[in-house]
């Protein structure tokens, strides 16, 4: 395997708070790229808040100290060098502009309009660089579909249609379990800057890249045909089954739930076999996936009665291990983030922490599920105390002097 990791040599200006942003620069720097992290000198990107905390007692839930970190900021700020900057003083703009010239990439989600009131848009960035990709993460877009609304995460998933088709029909809309707006829309950005550095190797010319949460969450809306299901007769909220791929759903066993799939014929043959059975795959009713469409919730009963008899265990032996039908435990978080297997590939990996060390707590975070044959990648760089790579950034990178650096932190500069 060789040394180099594939964005290995592309530096980012990161101008990101709270989740979406982070969690797009967090995979750059995972990939390689060393990450430039600019914070406001008086407390930086507001998750610094967010609890819980680590502390040399261990992990707490109450009124964050000083000597604080939050579990947030261990999580996305690995892989990143973190220095603060007062882009509101004009000695700030001059330096972070002069970062800027020596950048690859710029990325930032800030709220709309913030960026040019601070002189650091796209336009202002490209007169100092041209060649610089410069990402923007917005909530609904730039300008906004919404100008008077905050994005937050639960707004956008209430907007893009998804909270409307999660949950049992007759409940109210669901909020998906994990901040999926925030989550997809860096994924989409990531995508967008890496192809845009694809086009300035070819081009020699940089580009702004634009996400909008909302529009990345409605693109999957318009993955499942809900415009024809609905005409149909489908309901928009299906809860654990769907109709339309009966048997297809999460049952209830003696001890907990299993997700089943048993929708072609073949493993609906199994299926009826491993409930002796066999005669329900003959049936007029189920003998067809149209005819079990309709008939969905009928078979889903027979099928639910035979599962409550038997352990989560057994079923998955009866069902996946010996007939090839496809059925798994429904796993707790607990069991996932302890899963020794997915750590071992990545997925999910221990957050490093004095605190967590001193009290024996753990505290796992987001790993980085891309395998690579012959680069190394991985969040292998602990998040920096607020400003810890100020000298690093400004001493090495644009040659201040030790008496500059005092005088701009004296002045609040940084």
């Amino acid at each position: 395997m060789s040394a180099a990791k594939p964005l290995e040599g592309i530096r980012v200006l990161d101008l990101t708070v709270a989740l979406a942003g982070p969690y797009g620069s967090l995979l750059l720097g995972g990939l390689g790229a060393e990450v430039i992290r600019v914070e406001s000198p008086d407390g930086g990107d507001i998750a610094r808040n967010n609890p819980p905390y680590v502390n040399q007692e261990g992990i707490h839930f109450g009124v964050r100290h000083e000597e604080d970190v939050s579990l947030s900021i261990l999580n996305r700020a690995r892989n990143k060098k973190s220095i603060t900057l007062n882009l509101k003083s004009t000695e700030g703009r001059q330096l972070f502009m002069r970062l800027a010239k020596e950048c690859d990439v710029l990325i930032e989600n800030a709220s709309e309009g913030v960026t040019s009131r601070l002189g650091v848009d796209y336009n202002s960035v490209c007169a100092a660089n041209p060649k610089i990709v410069y990402a923007s993460i917005k909530a609904f877009g730039e300008p906004s579909l919404y100008p008077q609304l905050k994005g937050m995460d639960i707004i956008v998933q209430a907007l893009s249609g998804i909270m409307d088709v999660t949950g049992f029909p007759d409940c109210p809309p669901t909020r998906l379990g994990l901040p999926m707006a925030d989550m997809i829309a860096p994924l989409f950005a990531v995508n967008g800057i890496l192809s845009a550095l694809i086009h300035r190797g070819k081009t020699g010319v940089g580009q702004h890249v634009q996400v909008s949460m909302l529009d990345c969450l409605a693109s999957l809306m318009a993955e499942e045909h809900f415009d024809v299901y609905l005409k149909e007769g489908y309901p928009k909220r299906s809860g654990n089954f769907m109709e339309r791929l009966t048997p297809f759903g999460v049952y209830k066993t003696q001890d907990g739930y299993v997700a089943l799939v048993a929708f072609q014929s073949a493993w609906f043959k199994r299926l009826t076999e491993a409930m002796a059975q066999p005669e329900l795959a003959q049936d007029p009713r189920f003998s067809a996936l149209g005819p079990r469409t309709k008939h969905s919730g009928e078979i889903n009963v027979i099928i639910q009665d035979w599962l409550l008899q038997r352990t989560s265990a057994e079923v998955i032996r009866e069902l996946q291990e010996k007939r090839g039908v496809p059925c798994a435990e429904v796993r707790t978080p607990q069991q996932v983030l302890s899963d020794a297997d997915l750590q071992a590939r990545g997925a999910v990996v221990p957050l490093e922490h004095a605190g967590l060390v001193s009290s024996g707590a753990t505290a796992m975070g987001m790993g980085l599920p891309i395998q690579f044959s012959e680069s190394p990648v991985r969040f292998d760089q602990p998040a920096q105390a607020l400003g810890a790579s100020n000298e690093d950034v400004y001493r090495g990178l644009l040659n201040l002097s030790e008496a500059e650096l005092q005088r701009l932190q004296e002045q609040g500069v940084i």
